[in-house]
């Protein structure tokens, strides 16, 4: 994939800075955000990949607000459900963010926009696993190889983003029964925590080699599982908040390599 490119740097808009600082209001208005790691100050603006696990409908709003607290401001690749919607959909592009159409035929023109984004210097915030996850412990699943590809075609650093605690401000079936769930967190206030780990290391595997995309995608998902267990040290198997609106499923699990791992790091 071709992401060679003359146009000018991408720099964010006035009004996704704003809706950063709204989203770090959102969240202490509901939860206290503990965020922890960074990255390298060299790649603060790009050319950078976030993978991130997904949880529940709040997290966007939860690494936004966290992004915005290390001074990030990352171009999020999200469903084009998101975009069709009337207020959102505006918001997100005006925001500058990428539209994922998920199975359609057009899908893959995200990768390419995707490519060019990091080719002119922005960081792109990707969910791997490629939905909310369903893991019945709330581990990052098997991911979708889309994320592994675009640091291929891009040469940018992946640097997991593990994040634990939205479950506990929305449900999972939002917007039914949110109002109580917000309501309940508004008096709790759960502690939401963010971490941003060390970049995952993909200089062994060879892009052209058979399988690439597929082992790279492991290696980012096993990344992003051993950042996410120092987050829930006593929740080691299954979360301790059991969301009932969220359905389980166990035909993507990823089988973790470590998982003794899951004590801390």
């Amino acid at each position: 994939m071709e992401t060679t490119t003359t146009a000018a740097p991408w720099r964010a808009p006035r009004f996704w800075l704003f809706l950063q600082v709204l989203a770090r209001g959102v969240v202490g208005l509901l939860a206290r955000l503990r965020v922890t790691g960074d990255v390298p100050d060299d790649l603060r603006h790009g050319p950078l990949i976030l993978a991130a696990n997904h949880i529940n409908p709040f997290d966007p709003v939860v690494l936004t607000a966290a992004c915005r607290v290390r001074r990030i401001a990352p171009r999020i690749m999200a469903t084009g459900g998101v975009f069709r919607a009337p207020i959102v959909g505006s918001a997100m592009r005006a925001s500058g963010h990428i539209r994922v159409d998920r199975r359609t035929p057009s899908v893959g023109l995200a990768l390419e926009h995707a490519a060019v984004a990091v080719a002119q210097g922005s960081v792109v915030l990707v969910y791997p696993e490629g939905r909310m996850g369903l893991d019945p412990g709330m581990w990052p699943e098997r991911g979708k190889t889309g994320t592994a590809r675009l640091a291929f075609a891009s040469g940018a650093t992946v640097v997991p983003v593990a994040q634990w605690g939205a479950h506990e401000v929305l449900p999972y079936a939002a917007p039914t029964g949110m109002l109580r769930s917000v309501g309940r967190a508004m008096l709790r206030r759960p502690v939401i925590r963010v971490h941003f780990g060390p970049p995952v290391d993909l200089t062994g595997i060879d892009p052209a080699s058979p399988g690439a995309a597929a082992r790279a995608t492991d290696a980012i998902i096993e990344a992003l599982t051993v950042t996410l267990a120092p987050l829930r040290p006593d929740e080691p198997d299954r979360p301790r908040y059991v969301d009932p609106t969220r359905p389980t499923e166990i035909r993507r699990q990823h089988r973790r390599r470590h998982p003794d791992s899951t004590a801390g790091t």
